[in-house]
């Protein structure tokens, strides 16, 4: 009975933990998202977005597409990342070109419409090896981090679970940003007056990527698809710790209250 009430204590405060974090590190996605596709600098990308897009408000069009997208589980998470990323990339467009999407069921319908149920997963393995990635360098490089940290170098606990954080999650973006890329372009591409589609698959897009940009071209939108992973990182570790140490301090006083 008392881990049932746990659980049901917990998970409403992670998901509206996640909904928090996304909330606050949406913009930084919706500038690595431009970024890759090539639109300037963080600076200049953001600087457009505040004056023809609507302000702060277009920053956040797309959040609880972003928050179905982590959320959801994977066979429904591909598409509405699709949708987010179609809608991120379309203000890119000339205005001949535009979509102008209304809402993420538009876009989805129109996609399906126009260029069949298929396309709405594609990007899949692009985006599971970006995962993996992702999930594999910050589990391998927190650990580690957080040794050296504390143990080498004298930091107390929680500098040092804020600088692991950092590290393994600087890991983890060089790992898995080149995936994510790929993921973009080919979750954005557009067919030509031929039909013909610019890539064929991730291999394809790798092999064109490096030949035209090199490697740099994978780490485009580096540093803000950094600060989002970090940032949630930390925000998480944070919040969690605080959770934990008032969950002990309620165990606590019921224990004392038992026992009296």
């Amino acid at each position: 009975m008392e881990i049932e009430t746990k659980i049901n204590y917990m998970d409403p405060v992670k998901i509206g933990l996640n909904l928090l974090c996304v909330s606050l590190l949406q913009p930084m996605d919706m500038i690595k998202v431009r970024m890759q596709l090539g639109q300037g600098s963080g600076a200049q990308i953001a600087s457009n977005i505040l004056k023809t897009e609507g302000g702060y408000a277009a920053f956040y069009r797309e959040v609880m597409i972003t928050s179905t997208a982590l959320t959801m589980g994977w066979a429904f998470s591909i598409p509405t990342q699709l949708a987010q990323i179609r809608m991120q990339a379309d203000a890119t467009f000339p205005t001949s070109q535009r979509q102008n999407y209304t809402n993420v069921f538009n876009a989805l319908h129109r996609v399906v419409a126009d260029e069949g149920v298929r396309v709405l997963w594609r990007g899949s393995v692009a985006e599971i090896a970006r995962q993996s990635a992702l999930i594999t360098g910050r589990i391998a490089g927190y650990p580690l981090s957080f040794r050296y940290l504390k143990d080498s170098l004298g930091f107390g606990e929680s500098t040092s679970a804020i600088g692991a954080c950092a590290i393994s999650s600087f890991i983890g973006c060089a790992l898995s940003l080149p995936f994510d890329y790929v993921k973009t372009q080919l979750q954005t591409m557009q067919p030509d007056a031929y039909g013909k589609y610019p890539y064929t698959g991730s291999f394809d897009c790798v092999r064109k990527t490096l030949k035209t940009g090199g490697l740099p071209m994978f780490y485009s939108g580096f540093r803000f698809y950094y600060f989002r992973v970090a940032a949630l990182t930390m925000i998480t570790w944070f919040i969690m710790k605080q959770l934990r140490r008032l969950d002990a301090s309620i165990n606590e006083k019921k224990i004392t209250i038992k026992a009296r």
